[in-house]
């Protein structure tokens, strides 16, 4: 029997910087998803990628002093490299500079052009180059975008349009007759109501203000970055509008079950997207999944208030798994998610470490202990028995209900409260009690097989959220029956089989100690936040100077023979420098950032006609040159500089 396909993609990351924990927590989602559904038994192609193309990337790459295509392969290899370490299990890494993508994409412009879906005209309206989209008059809120808060600016350039009122209607009716198209329910009535019921502007669809896009038959557009993104769940799979037949792969797949993005970005995905397939003749996705974000404790994430968290910081901390379980646990369906360290280590000490740890930690001791490591066999049920398997039985019922819906969080909730309430069978059935008289063995034999089955269970439910930490539980159990259908019944663990060894799962963490090392991090990473910013901001104004009145400086290059700190003055040193033709004393305010011995041999440039000056009793015969404020940086010159010579 054939398999069900299910084809699950997230948003392709926007190749401009590292993803945050937000972003990540994305492909952490979609990745839990998929190995549910191949546990179920479907055929699944998981796709995700980056998104290449834009104007911002174009300026920073130029800002970094390198082509756009070597910057987005720098950053699209970090994003790649963080979705690899949280273990995605991706089947296809899309990026929007293959140029399979590429040919296809001009192809898709050039067909929707020729049948007049396209046209040409002129845009005039705000424009955000973080979001690459342009807003009207009324969208702009103060001055800034409407999106993301960055300041929009103003723009008219000649364009080409998307007639989007053209499909509105037919679009309006699919979402009528697909009420779960949209989800959560919510993002569906902000989508209707602010955008559709509105009416729909034609977009635009290609820039002739920067270079770096998908070339289209008109030599001076290429095409808008969201046209461009946005093929990438058809191309991905082979689609090309200008084959004869497109390829099995599309022919399989498509259309997909579910996108899965971030609510940022739903009107692309539930507006946009749509039209197009409509234009192109494909069917539509059956579900666009809208997840919330994840805030620092209330705030948004941003590198300028140095409060970004990364994954792959915090893997360093708290590993693969406990990375992956906080993000899935702690994001509500609908509802922003919050994160702070505290939480985290909150999270991973009750549940990771004590509920789930120390439970299979425990279990497989005892069975090593009074069954010499060998899986008993059960022998009836009595006392709690019956609770214990009815709280297994109602955990695989609502953990699959959950799951089929993205009620991600409650669904791990479902099978922690299993967990706890096998922890709970312990305290009950005290096996070390039962251990004591040899007329209590059988019903010891089957609390522990009990436990180790609940544990198997949980092992089975837990895989998709947490891969790497359930496999370790099923080495300890000595077993591979780690399908979703031997959990349909209690008890297909077979008695006889050997425990394996022990093996740490979750070490508690020392919160104050974590903390510690955590707080010095987020500090230096606001500090450098700060001294981007301050780098960034145009430094104040002097008078301007002629040429004459800069000659009048005598900066002349010079050698560091000698240096010691000045007594009573925590900020100076007193240096011997050689000029080539005479040496001088200089006393510089340098003392916070430099060791007088590791300035001994350094050239440097040096104001020589400054009036002498007398500093904490000694004199001083110049100045020597140097960078910033709170920071200070000596300008050292290269060791073949010659002594003496003059800097213009």
């Amino acid at each position: 029997m054939e398999k069900e396909k299910f084809f699950i993609t997230t948003a392709i990351a926007y190749a401009s910087q590292k993803p945050h924990f937000g972003n990540t927590y994305e492909v952490i989602m979609t990745d839990c998803v998929a190995r549910y559904k191949r546990q179920r038994g479907y055929d699944v192609f998981f796709l995700t990628g980056t998104d290449e193309h834009g104007q911002k990337i174009e300026e920073k790459a130029a800002a970094a002093g390198i082509t756009p295509k070597e910057y987005v392969d720098k950053v699209s290899g970090e994003i790649r490299g963080i979705w690899d370490l949280m273990g995605a299990s991706y089947d296809k890494f899309i990026r929007t500079t293959d140029d399979y993508h590429e040919k296809a994409v001009s192809h898709v412009f050039k067909k929707l052009y020729d049948q007049g879906d396209i046209y040409k005209g002129e845009y005039s309206g705000w424009y955000c180059t973080p979001c690459e989209s342009f807003f009207t008059e009324t969208q702009v809120v103060d001055g800034k975008c409407p999106d993301c808060g960055a300041p929009v600016k103003k723009a008219k350039e000649e364009a080409y349009f998307f007639r989007m009122s053209k499909y509105a209607d037919r679009l309006m009716e699919h979402i009528e007759n697909n009420p779960d198209f949209i989800q959560p329910e919510a993002r569906k009535k902000e989508m209707v109501n602010n955008f559709l019921k509105a009416g729909l502007q034609d977009l635009c669809v290609s820039r002739t203000s920067f270079k770096w896009g998908i070339q289209t038959f008109d030599e001076k557009h290429v095409v808008y970055v969201w046209l461009d993104a946005l093929m990438n769940y058809i191309t991905a799979l082979g689609y090309d509008p200008d084959l004869e037949e497109q390829p099995e792969l599309f022919k399989k797949y498509w259309p997909a079950e579910v996108h899965i993005i971030g609510k940022d970005i739903l009107r692309f995905h539930t507006i946009y997207w749509p039209i197009f397939l409509m234009a192109l003749g494909l069917p539509l996705p059956k579900k666009v999944f809208g997840h919330p974000w994840f805030n620092f404790g209330t705030d948004k994430m941003s590198k300028s208030k140095g409060n970004v968290i990364y994954a792959d910081k915090m893997a360093e901390h708290f590993g693969v798994d406990g990375v992956r379980y906080y993000a899935l646990a702690e994001m509500p369906f609908a509802s922003d998610g919050s994160i702070t360290y505290e939480n985290v280590i909150a999270r991973y000490n009750n549940d990771l470490a004590n509920n789930l740890g120390n439970l299979v930690s425990r279990t497989v001791a005892m069975t090593k202990k009074y069954f010499d490591g060998v899986v008993p066999a059960p022998a009836g049920d009595e006392g709690t028995d019956g609770e214990l398997k009815a709280a297994v039985a109602e955990a695989v019922k609502k953990f699959t209900a959950d799951m089929d819906e993205y009620h991600i969080a409650d669904a791990l909730e479902n099978v922690f409260n299993m967990l706890r309430r096998s922890n709970k069978y312990i305290d009950e059935t005290a096996p070390w009690v039962l251990a004591k008289n040899e007329a209590d063995r059988e019903r010891l034999g089957t609390v522990i097989y009990n436990l180790l089955e609940c544990i198997r269970v949980a092992a089975v439910l837990l895989t998709p959220a947490i891969p790497g930490t359930c496999k370790s539980v099923f080495r300890q159990l000595g077993t591979d029956l780690d399908t979703y259908e031997s959990i349909e019944r209690f008890g297909a663990l077979v008695p006889g089989g050997a425990v394996g060894e022990g093996e740490m799962l979750f070490s508690r963490i020392d919160e104050k100690k974590m903390m510690e090392t955590v707080n010095a991090e987020i500090e230096a990473a606001k500090k450098q936040a700060e001294a981007i910013k301050k780098a960034q901001e145009k430094p104040e104004a002097v008078a301007q100077i002629g040429i004459d009145d800069f000659m009048g400086v005598e900066l002349r290059t010079a050698q560091i023979i000698a240096c010691e700190r000045v007594p009573k003055a925590k900020k100076l040193l007193k240096l011997s420098v050689d000029l080539g033709y005479e040496k001088r004393q200089v006393v510089s305010g340098i003392a916070k950032f430099y060791e007088p011995e590791a300035l001994i041999g350094k050239k440097i440039i040096l104001v020589a006609n400054l009036k002498p000056c007398v500093l904490c009793g000694v004199e001083s015969n110049g100045m020597i040159l140097a960078s910033g404020e709170d920071t200070v940086r000596v300008v050292f010159l290269a060791e073949d500089t010659p002594l003496g010579e003059r800097v213009r």
